[in-house]
Order: C-alpha cells, then sequence, then structure tokens
C-alpha cells in the first residue's frame, strides 16, 4: 500500500474514532505511518483527504446497513418489513456513534464542499431505491420511480433523524416497533392494527 492509500485509510479510522472536525494532520499521520509533507503531495490539504475519506466511509458504512437490512425478515407486509429494517438500523448505530457524528459535522459545511454534496446527492439517490426495496420486499432493479420518490424518501427522511436521536438521547431513540406503531395508528388500514381487529370495518373496504 503506497503513501496516498495509507492516508485515506489512516483518516477513514480517524473519522470513526474523533470525527471530522477534530482529526488533526498529525491524527492521520500517526493512524497511517505516513508524514505531513505526503499529505499535501497527494492531496493538497486535509480538508480535502478528510472529505475523500468521508465519501468512501460513507459509502462503505450505506453498503453495510443496507446488507443488514437487506437480511431481515418481518413478514410479507411492507409494515412489518419496515419494523424490522427500522429495528436493525437501531441497532446498528452503537457500533459507529462517532461516524455517524462525523455525518452531521460535515453536512453543515456542505456550501463549501460542493464535490461532497454531489458525491451524497448520488449516494441519496442509490439509498432511497435501495432502502425502498428492502421495505417492499423486491430486488432493487424492480423498485419503480414512483416507489423511490415515495417509499424511499420516506426511508431516508426517517434514517438521519433516527441518527440524530441516537446522538442525543440513545435511550430514547424510537426504533422500529415505535415507528411502526404510529404509522398503524395514523392508518388504521395498515396490517395489524386496531382497525384491523376482528369484527371492526375499515373504511373503504367491504
Amino acid at each position: 500500500m503506497g503513501h496516498k492509500e495509507q492516508l485515506l485509510e489512516g483518516a477513514k479510522q480517524c473519522l470513526y474514532t474523533k470525527g471530522y472536525a477534530r482529526t488533526t494532520s498529525r491524527d492521520i499521520v500517526a493512524a497511517s505511518g505516513a508524514n505531513l509533507a505526503s499529505i499535501g503531495y497527494h492531496y493538497g490539504s486535509k480538508e480535502v483527504l478528510l472529505t475523500t475519506a468521508m465519501i468512501a466511509v460513507v459509502g462503505e458504512w450505506s453498503d453495510r446497513v443496507l446488507a443488514v437490512l437487506s437480511a431481515a425478515d418481518g413478514g410479507s407486509a411492507p409494515v412489518d418489513r419496515f419494523e424490522e429494517t427500522m429495528n436493525r438500523l437501531v441497532r446498528s448505530l452503537g457500533d459507529v456513534r462517532t461516524m455517524v457524528a462525523a455525518n452531521f459535522e460535515v453536512l453543515a459545511q456542505l456550501d463549501r464542499m460542493p464535490e461532497l454534496r454531489d458525491q451524497l446527492a448520488g449516494a441519496h439517490r442509490l439509498a432511497r431505491r435501495g432502502l425502498a426495496a428492502v421495505v417492499l420486499g423486491v430486488p432493487v432493479e424492480q423498485v419503480t420511480d414512483e416507489q423511490e420518490d415515495t417509499v424511499g424518501s420516506l426511508m431516508l427522511t426517517l434514517v438521519p433523524g433516527v441518527m440524530a436521536q441516537s446522538l442525543v438521547s440513545p435511550g430514547e431513540t424510537p426504533d422500529g416497533t415505535r415507528l411502526a406503531a404510529a404509522i398503524r395508528a395514523l392508518l388504521p388500514q395498515a396490517p395489524g392494527s386496531a382497525g384491523e381487529a376482528e369484527g371492526d370495518t375499515v373504511p373503504g373496504r367491504a
């Protein structure tokens, strides 16, 4: 592994252990085994190196999360798969707390990092489609544009909210069971809701 790759791996390690704002050039050097001069030579600045590392970390973490979520077997109803998907997500957050915090640090600086903004926008498009596939129980290539824009957008909206709450108050982070209960309360026709109880008549159904 050359110095450029060593620096990237060292920067990624620092993002997990120290976050974006607290990582110094010397931290990256210590983690990578490279030297200070090589940061400027290969990346131009610490900021460019950390941005490159953040893009890589977000992509790797997203792939791992989607792999974990795809293994969920919450039943045939989408709301049941949603419940299990969010439960799995919440359970995974404790292992990557610092990286989750780094994610929000970077988001606050996107106005001066257009390259990262473009990369994250592309990652969000893939995430919407992937999350919709998980909840709907279909291969990702079968997800329609409408499903991506609706189900996928809902999931991608909820995920950062859960991540933020896990940082602020880990013990009160809503899991999939609580979120699914909210959906069932808002949509009485959802499977498992009170409106599905025997003898109940759900509006719009015979």
